[in-house]
């Protein structure tokens, strides 16, 4: 489950799909279609601001899922 960045408090990782965690909960959020898919705990004002953090870093999540799954 590689770490793709960390702000806000918030870590940004991947499994299958782009997940999010903090100290409330964690949220899985698809990055094609700049989404939270599932979401258990984290505060709306939280997806709110990782799915904008997402869309900013949106080539930076997609390299590091080529480069990690093309190992």
């Amino acid at each position: 489950m590689p770490t793709l960045f960390y702000a806000f408090g918030m870590r940004f990782f991947f499994y299958s799909n782009e997940h999010v965690r903090n100290a409330d909960g964690e949220a899985k959020f698809s990055v094609k279609a700049l989404r939270c898919i599932d979401n258990k705990g984290l505060k709306n004002k939280d997806v709110k601001l990782a799915r904008a953090l997402i869309k900013e870093n949106k080539e930076l999540i997609i390299n590091a899922w080529h480069t990690h799954f093309s190992k």
